[in-house]
């Protein structure tokens, strides 16, 4: 009878998602912010991605990575939220063995490549900035669809190994994840097996991907606020230093509560799993929400252009 059932969970064809353990009574409760969170997400970046669509004055490298970033932002917070939703109101908890590892995916890849736009912007911003004149024979659209690629292979190549490992271990202790969606570690620990192999891989590409990213960003922004604060005047540094503040915002947006989650999760042992689980969630839906906001708001090339096309409409 033992083996039998140790058998049962070596190749499940089904993993049981819980929620946030704890708060499941609560769950019809928090469904309502997360779903107003994905709405405004959605909204958010459909909008910036026909603005620059419809306007031609905004055909430039900065705004073509701002479409990757509101693309990415979409697929990010598609990849959890109608899941998260069907579990929260329809108590529908059972996910496909592989669309679990394809969600695992989809999510630490397209963080990856995340992480990896705001990269190509602050680069935009430095040669924006520092070389104004050489701007537009660096990057040229070419230039742009090339980083725009190699951000992209570089998570694909290195998030591709991850779903790998975790289908090779047998999981024969349990199905049942407790978490709204299929996160590496979440799904890596029901394994019976010694996995960590797919531990220090997934914290390998943790400290490659965000950590060098980070470091790129800052050597640019250090460059980049040398240069405004070489400039004659106050006014032209607050000029100058108001066109990369939009990207600033978004930045801390997405590292600060990807930091804090990171930090709950390896070190948090006292801190609540459903605390750990509304932070991994907010990692993923916050972002979204806020670059569409923040980009809208503090770009006056796309705020003036949202405004021209609503009073347009209105007359």
């Amino acid at each position: 009878m033992s083996d039998s059932n140790t058998t049962d969970f070596t190749n499940p064809s089904t993993f049981i998602l819980l929620g946030i353990p704890g708060l499941e009574t609560a769950h019809v409760w928090i469904s309502i912010p997360f779903c107003a969170t994905y709405t405004i997400a959605l909204l958010g970046n459909f909008t910036i991605l026909f603005i620059v669509k419809k306007e031609p004055s905004l055909h430039e490298p900065m705004y073509y990575f701002l479409c990757m970033l509101a693309t990415t932002d979409l697929v990010l917070s598609t990849s959890i939220l109608p899941k998260t939703l069907s579990i929260f109101w329809f108590n529908s908890r059972e996910i496909d063995f592989n669309a679990c590892l394809t969600q695992m995916f989809f999510i630490h890849g397209f963080l990856s490549i995340e992480s990896g736009i705001f990269v190509a912007m602050a680069l935009d911003r430095y040669v924006a900035i520092c070389v104004p004149l050489r701007h537009s024979t660096i990057l040229t659209n070419p230039m742009v669809a090339k980083i725009g690629l190699a951000v992209v292979l570089r998570s694909s190549i290195l998030v591709l190994p991850t779903p790998f490992l975790a289908r090779r271990w047998p999981y024969c202790l349990t199905n049942i994840i407790t978490h709204t969606h299929c996160e590496h570690m979440a799904v890596v620990k029901l394994a019976c097996a010694d996995t960590r192999l797919s531990s220090y891989y997934g914290l390998s590409v943790v400290f490659l991907v965000t950590g060098l990213d980070a470091i790129l960003i800052t050597m640019s922004y250090t460059q980049i606020l040398r240069a405004i604060f070489s400039l004659p005047t106050k006014d032209a540094r607050l000029k100058t230093f108001g066109t990369c503040g939009s990207h600033l915002c978004a930045i801390l947006a997405f590292y600060i509560p990807a930091l804090f989650s990171f930090l709950t999760h390896c070190f948090g042992h006292n801190v609540p799993l459903y605390f750990q689980v509304l932070m991994a969630n907010l990692y993923l839906l916050v972002p979204p929400m806020l670059n569409p906001i923040i980009y809208g708001v503090r770009t006056k090339q796309i705020w003036s252009r949202l405004l021209h096309l609503s009073t347009h409409k209105k007359i």
